[in-house]
């Protein structure tokens, strides 16, 4: 019987050493479980390090460090490269670096440098390492292979999710430049397409009065000068839209901006398409008490003077075009309308975008030979600007078509505080 009890005694005290390993197993599953489900629904696995270095602690029963890259590896170890979290000293910090260039699991009961009295365990993706952890305590001491085991599948769980968000910025890194290189491309393309016919007709003219003036008339001569200057604005205007569409395309772009009037930036777009138009049909009309505007004068100007162009191009030579500001609410509406053959519902988000240009017409709207989109000169860039002119100032440009055919293109700009006037000084008597 005392043999049967032992045997007994001892099968049941393996038994509850066995349950009890297999709830830490279970337990431990559970937590790799819900760390995984955490790092996969953190936007950005940086910041659950804090977290880490707190599980890892309490593994391995002591203070613990980690120290993971915030980009790719670096040439030589840089603090500046990686976040660090926990205390360490400059020794600990070599290893850790060490660590993450090896790759591998360096202490006691790793093979590698277990002379040392602390783990320091890779944080792991597929093929890369990305940072590194330093545990100290009881569980390190005692070499206990499981602690380690579970600590290192918690390091690689945010190892992985750093490959993922590293993989996808890489992806979206390189999709936008591809985006832009074939934007420039296409920009390059129509430009140089564009280019031609201005150039074609202001060297016709040019040569003409240069080898036969004698044999024109003043007014076959003016019209010639005419032509070469009316051209040599086109070409300037499409300079300028190209060049401000590159500009504002690059991020964290600085605008020149300072207060201004709206009736003094109307104004000068007023002046300059009523030179270009010597039918005067471009109106203007301004609400009293408008607001000083906080924004880039040129910039402004620019987005008037493509809308007001873009207007007179396509709408009827004797229809009206109007320059509208108002105020709507906390903002400062400036509207270019006109009564043109209005833009189809499937075109009115895409004429925003480069190289469109609208040439599908409103459905049974009687279009002319002359208001033939593809008849008319440009890149197809013009409102492209507009738009990015809009939003660098934090507003948006938006078409809304009118009740008795048209379109209305207004720019919406935020009405920020205007400085308070300095108080005049009272004469001295």
């Amino acid at each position: 019987m005392l043999v049967v009890n032992s045997i007994i005694a001892v099968l049941m005290a393996t038994q509850r050493k066995q349950a009890r390993i297999a709830e830490r197993e279970a337990l431990q599953a559970e937590q790799l479980r819900a760390w995984g489900d955490t790092l996969r629904d953190a936007i950005d696995p940086l910041a659950q390090v804090g977290a880490l270095q707190g599980a890892l602690a309490g593994i391995s029963g002591g203070p613990s460090a980690v120290l993971v890259l915030k980009e790719g590896v670096p040439q030589a170890n840089d603090d500046s490269a990686a976040l660090r979290v926990g205390e360490t000293d400059a020794d600990e910090l070599a290893g850790l670096w060490h660590c993450l260039r090896q790759g591998k699991s360096m202490g006691p009961g790793t093979t590698r440098h277990e002379e040392l009295g602390e783990w320091y365990l890779p944080l792991r993706g597929r093929g890369v390492t990305l940072g590194a952890a330093l545990l100290r305590g009881r569980g390190v001491e005692r070499t206990e292979a499981r602690a380690r085991d579970h600590a290192q599948a918690w390091c690689d769980q945010l190892g992985l999710a750093l490959q993922r968000v590293l993989v996808a910025r890489d992806e979206q890194r390189t999709r936008e430049q591809a985006q832009t290189q074939g934007v420039r491309n296409a920009l390059l393309a129509a430009i140089s397409h564009d280019y031609r016919t201005p150039l074609a007709t202001i060297m016709g003219a040019a040569s003409s009065l240069d080898e036969q003036a004698d044999k024109f008339s003043i007014e076959q001569r003016r019209r010639l000068a005419h032509s070469i200057a009316q051209e040599t604005a086109q070409l300037s205007r499409l300079t300028d839209n190209t060049l401000q569409l590159a500009r504002l395309d690059v991020p964290g772009v600085t605008l020149r901006c300072d207060w201004e009037s709206a009736e003094e930036t109307v104004g000068t777009a007023l002046r300059r398409a009523r030179r270009r138009d010597t039918t005067r049909r471009v109106r203007a009309r301004l609400e009293p008490d408008l607001p000083l505007l906080w924004c880039d004068a040129m910039l402004i100007s620019q987005l008037l003077d493509n809308l007001v162009d873009n207007a007179l191009k396509y709408s009827p030579p004797e229809a009206l075009v109007e320059i509208l500001v108002r105020r709507q609410d906390e903002h400062v509406v400036l509207a270019v309308r006109d009564r043109g053959h209005g833009v189809a519902p499937a075109w009115r988000e895409r004429i925003f975008e480069v190289f469109h240009r609208g040439a599908e017409a409103m459905p049974g709207a009687g279009v002319s030979p002359g208001m033939d989109a593809s008849a008319r000169p440009g890149a197809g860039v013009g409102l492209a600007v507009c738009r990015a002119i809009a939003h660098a100032h934090g507003g948006e440009l938006r078409l809304r078509p009118r009740g008795h055919g048209g379109c209305s293109f207004e720019c919406v700009l935020p009405v920020r505080q205007a400085p308070a006037q300095p108080a005049a000084e009272a004469p001295s008597s």
